[in-house]
């Protein structure tokens, strides 16, 4: 039997402009490259528009180490309740498996469920297992919808070519 690690004393707080450089730093120690556009994009639109935007991150010894961004989307797809989608997610990977992702979700929840959001959503590749199983321990569960994808490029069926 396996003891689960401890769970470290930690505390979530909203992130801003002033958080960039270790937002950025925990995402590229997660994806191995720099997401510094993305998130520069997403610090800008939440400082214009604070309401449609949830930034949150979780503090343990007084560093940042980890954060989470969602979108409050109101109306999309002929919905009558708000949704706060989950745009990026991060846990330096130092500090995983120590309750720090999970303080992380219930902050984020409660942040949303103070802009009237009425539930939380994310994709995530079915093939990324450790986002896969932080989710499902943070109760989410498949959506009753599917996400379709269609390339931009189209190969001539004739030719097996781009047109």
């Amino acid at each position: 039997m396996t003891t689960p690690p401890p769970t470290l004393n930690c505390s979530t707080r909203p992130i801003g402009v002033a958080d960039l450089e270790q937002v950025i730093a925990i995402d590229r120690g997660n994806t191995g490259y720099s997401r510094r556009h993305f998130f520069e994009k997403r610090f800008a639109a939440a400082k214009a528009r604070p309401a449609d935007f949830v930034h949150i991150g979780v503090v343990a010894d007084n560093q940042l180490r980890g954060f989470a961004i969602a979108r409050i989307l109101r109306g999309e797809f002929g919905r009558k309740d708000a949704v706060a989608v989950v745009d990026a997610l991060g846990v330096e990977r130092e500090s995983r498996e120590h309750g720090l992702g999970q303080s992380l979700m219930e902050g984020l929840i409660e942040m949303a469920r103070q802009k009237n959001a009425r539930s939380v959503q994310s994709q995530v590749s079915w093939k990324d297992y450790e986002l896969l199983r932080f989710f499902n321990t943070s109760r989410f569960e498949l959506a009753p919808r599917l996400a379709l994808e269609r390339p931009m490029t189209v190969l001539s069926e004739e030719s097996g070519e781009e047109p």
